[in-house]
């Protein structure tokens, strides 16, 4: 693994991969989901195109674009090679930020569960979200040939996290919902276009 090269380095240059691709581009990759497996300020993802080219990972020519011309970038040879030596490398344990299992963790401090309950909302809502996404990715699939076998993995994972994420969330619900509520049936999740019911709202499971 190169000196030169970050962690963050290498997602750019996967996402160049075989096509290559534009600043802009990378950053629509990021924003439809590549979120579910890594996570990454838009602005880095910009930035990293040039500083590979000029450190000579990538290649760049101008293509006519809708107001301007557009950069277009390309894996080089020493790129490709440097990409194969990382491939080659032991794949350690994803590292995890995961703010709704430190309240959980911390709800025995609570004065009422229902407060850790109402804040795992949001996130049920981003679970939505993210399954609409990957809707759209398997959709695109067909796209890119080359790498269709590949996409479908890593929907495939996408789908299993969302999942878990889901199964998790219910039995909290199960573990924390006041006694007194337990009775009158489960905690209400409101329907909006953005929330849909839990029936709705679980992603399809991976084939």
């Amino acid at each position: 693994m190169s000196s030169e090269l970050t962690d963050l380095s290498y997602v750019v240059l996967n996402l160049i991969g075989r096509n290559g691709a534009g600043p802009h581009d990378l950053v629509q990759m990021a924003r439809r989901g590549q979120r579910l497996y890594w996570a990454g300020a838009e602005s880095k993802i910009y930035e990293q195109p040039k500083r590979l080219e000029k450190l000579g990972y990538l290649t760049s020519e101008k293509t006519p674009g809708k107001t301007r011309e557009r950069t277009h970038y390309r894996l080089t040879d020493k790129g490709i090679l440097a990409l194969q030596e990382w491939l080659a490398l032991p794949s350690p344990f994803p590292r995890i930020q995961n703010e709704a299992a430190i309240r959980v963790q911390a709800s025995d401090l609570a004065d009422d569960p229902a407060v850790i309950l109402h804040s795992l909302q949001p996130l049920r809502q981003e679970i939505a979200e993210l399954a609409a996404i990957l809707d759209e990715a398997e959709q695109r699939e067909a796209q890119f040939p080359h790498r269709r076998r590949q996409l479908r993995l890593l929907h495939s994972l996408g789908r299993r996290l969302l999942h878990a994420h889901l199964d998790w969330i219910e039995e909290v619900e199960r573990e924390l919902r006041p006694r007194s509520r337990t009775a009158a049936g489960p905690l209400h999740h409101p329907q909006t276009p953005s929330t849909p019911r839990a029936d709705q709202s679980r992603p399809t499971r991976a084939r």
